[in-house]
């Protein structure tokens, strides 16, 4: 297979698709299914999921939760600061809590400035060059107190108080992610109780979701980019959950592109004859033509942004010429994209 260039995952998409608000129901999607061995393209609802399930499939969700980790904040002097919390770090021998930021303006602060964001709680830039700030209290409190859900940058709108509810999935209980896995936004808890009458099977893993996502590739060879790790936890059930999946001839169905990185990540756990158990770590996994999928069999995925890594997954997985003719008549269509958008089904 010759190199792929980064050129090779571009498609035209008018602005005016890009979804700007949710649907006015989680599950009011619409619902692209493809047919990978076919290529035939089938136009649903989100509902429609549910008539694909089969009996013994097994779901698996990323339950990451997103962090309020937008600070609005203020300088000494009145000038305005914004600061996104990222990760967080260790400096050692050193107190206090320490993360890498995104900060708004930068080049106006200097070492050792404190930055107020109101209701006594603050920060300290700590390390202009590695965008480090140090919170005295935590930046728990801080972000439980203040903090803003941290919308996609393509969300050219401030975020209101209904976020805080849409951009996180029904089942999200493990605090970390700045940016939601969006194809779980789709479902309701009535959805997933329907899932599980029809004698389908649900899972789940943890992949904090970090502001990378959003990162435009640079590299014109996508083999030469390199991936920001993020952190996933994998519970034994799981685990045991796809082998016995895998043994009664169910399909594996990854919910979201950050589930699939996850499974394959780790596919030798899935695997293993050995007995199941739990894992985290640091994935840097970059999924790209051409990639073997050990371990999903199925991806419900939302539709993503042009020469990105996500894009690239999904190539990966259903091929790069039936993915995008699903794109182009996907945009035909008027389908809505990206994060607040409508999603695929790929088997």
């Amino acid at each position: 297979m010759t190199s792929l260039k980064l050129s090779d995952f571009d498609y035209d998409l008018p602005e005016d698709l890009v979804a700007q608000h949710p649907a006015p129901r989680r599950d009011a999607s619409r619902l692209l299914a493809i047919d990978r061995a076919s290529g035939a393209l089938e136009h649903g609802r989100f509902t429609d999921i549910v008539t694909y399930a089969r009996r013994d499939d097994l779901f698996v969700f990323n339950d990451t939760k997103v962090s309020p980790a937008r600070l609005l904040g203020r300088r000494r002097t009145g000038g305005k600061v914004e600061v996104l919390l990222l990760e967080k770090v260790f400096r050692h021998g050193q107190k206090g809590e320490f993360f890498r930021a995104l900060i708004r303006p930068l080049g106006r602060l200097k070492t050792g400035e404190e930055i107020f964001f109101g209701r006594g709680h603050s920060c300290v830039l700590e390390d202009p060059k590695e965008k480090i700030v140090a919170f005295r209290r935590t930046a728990a409190a801080a972000m439980k107190a203040v903090g803003v859900l941290p919308l996609p940058p393509y969300i050219r709108r401030p975020a209101t108080a209904a976020d805080r509810k849409r951009y996180q999935t029904v089942y999200a209980r493990r605090q970390g992610a700045v940016a939601a896995p969006t194809a779980g936004l789709h479902f309701t808890r009535a959805l997933l109780n329907r899932l599980v009458a029809r004698q389908a099977k649900i899972a789940y893993v943890t992949l904090h979701v970090n502001y990378a996502t959003f990162s435009p590739v640079h590299a014109d060879e996508i083999k030469d980019h390199r991936m920001a790790s993020e952190s996933f936890e994998i519970p034994a059930a799981t685990v045991a959950a796809v082998r016995l999946a895998r043994d009664r001839g169910g399909r594996v169905i990854a919910v979201g592109t950050t589930t699939a990185k996850t499974l394959e990540d780790q596919a030798a756990l899935f695997l293993s004859k050995d007995k199941p158990k739990d894992a985290s770590g640091q994935s840097r996994l970059f999924i790209y033509p051409p990639f073997e999928f050990r371990v999903t069999d199925a991806l419900i995925t939302n539709f993503h942004l042009p020469r990105t890594t996500l894009l690239m997954l999904v190539s990966a997985f259903a091929g790069r010429d039936l993915v995008l003719r699903a794109y182009r008549a996907a945009v035909e269509a008027r389908y809505r994209f990206y994060s607040y958008g409508d999603a695929m089904f790929i088997f």
